[in-house]
């Protein structure tokens, strides 16, 4: 059994499992605080936990398999048309949907990026090549040199994860552009774009018509705080894709509950406009806070942070002991044993986390 745990906890490379983090604290997983998982500190609407409750009579049928009013919702959100949008469980559910669909024989990432593209791409044997970021992280026109005929999908995350990172509307054209002329699927993830206070300038759903290799993924598990719930959808305008794709799951992928917390999250006035206030301020407590503790803090523009603390490899484990679960970044590529993700979260839990690191450092000095 042991050797099963083991085996669990080295096979979770995502933040948020304070089920696994449990088995190493003297905490319960209730009494984690959890920065490794970026959900919005305010937490779900009340709006949409409502409507999970309201959709539990309706759960004793089988859901929608087309998820029909949830995607006339979201295209009317968007600005797209119903058949352009495709609905699954959870951002992640669609990138496996999406590599299972084009069996790509070479794909390019950034590195670092998300863990899941280069997961789902190892189970179609796909070549996954790496744009390795420089040290500021930031995404540059060297992109574009690794962009060759030879590709068959590119995966782009922004903001970045897990620096948060944003990549310029300007440079994703060029890429576009460049990807179209080698017939290159390009899958754009904007699953925490809607943190970003101008991300009308960021966004590429404008774009679909235009290039008609572009796929854009969404979520609604971090604004909305739904991450137990399931959600995301993909925007083409290819419906080849889409039905390849869609046949590339089980039916019924999106339960009622998930979709009637969609629509409800679709209605919310002033939600996003109070987070991002939230978001932004503690942001920058955390980011200011975390660079007096000598930590090396990327500018991320989402509602995490990516730092390094030289000389400190295992902060993950000493936190653990104070009942605060962070986000180690080893496993990703060109990143190192140093480098830590933290969610913003309140204030109170901001100062709690930034208290504990500063007794942790104190001791190992």
């Amino acid at each position: 059994m042991e050797a099963v745990q083991d085996l669990q906890i080295q096979r979770t490379i995502h933040g948020g499992d304070r089920y696994g983090a449990a088995l190493h604290s003297a905490y319960t997983q209730e009494e984690l605080l959890d920065f490794s998982a970026n959900i919005n500190p305010l937490g779900m609407p009340g709006s949409v936990g409502k409507a999970v409750l309201n959709s539990l009579s309706a759960s004793l049928h089988y859901p929608d398999p087309f998820c029909r009013q949830l995607r006339s919702a979201i295209a009317e959100n968007e600005g797209a048309a119903p058949q352009e949008i495709l609905c699954g469980n959870g951002g992640a559910d669609l990138i496996y949907r999406l590599v299972y669909a084009l069996r790509p024989k070479q794909a390019l990432v950034t590195a670092p990026a998300f863990a899941e593209y280069e997961e789902a791409l190892g189970q179609v044997g796909a070549e996954v090549l790496h744009h390795n970021l420089p040290e500021s992280m930031e995404l540059g026109e060297a992109l574009l040199e690794s962009v060759t005929e030879d590709l068959d999908l590119i995966f782009i995350c922004n903001p970045n994860n897990p620096t948060g990172l944003l990549a310029k509307r300007d440079l994703l054209l060029k890429l576009l552009e460049k990807a179209e002329n080698f017939n290159i699927w390009v899958c754009i993830d904007e699953c925490f774009l809607d943190f970003v206070r101008d991300k009308e300038a960021y966004t590429l759903t404008g774009f679909l018509s235009d290039y008609p290799h572009l796929v854009i993924l969404k979520s609604f598990t971090k604004l909305y705080a739904m991450p137990g719930l399931r959600l995301g959808c993909v925007l083409s305008k290819s419906q080849e894709l889409l039905e390849k794709m869609r046949q590339a799951g089980q039916p019924w992928s999106v339960s009622e509950p998930a979709m009637q917390a969609g629509m409800a999250a679709l209605k919310e006035t002033g939600y996003r406009e109070q987070t991002i206030t939230l978001v932004e301020k503690e942001r920058q407590f955390l980011m200011t806070g975390l660079t007096k503790l000598g930590c090396k803090v990327w500018p991320g523009k989402a509602n995490y942070l990516c730092f390094r603390r030289t000389g400190e490899s295992q902060l993950y484990e000493k936190l653990l002991n104070h009942g605060i679960l962070i986000r180690r970044c080893e496993n990703y590529h060109n990143l190192t044993e140093e480098d830590y993700r933290v969610a913003v979260r309140t204030h109170e839990e901001n100062e709690r986390l930034l208290q504990a690191i500063k007794e942790v450092l104190a001791k190992s000095a």
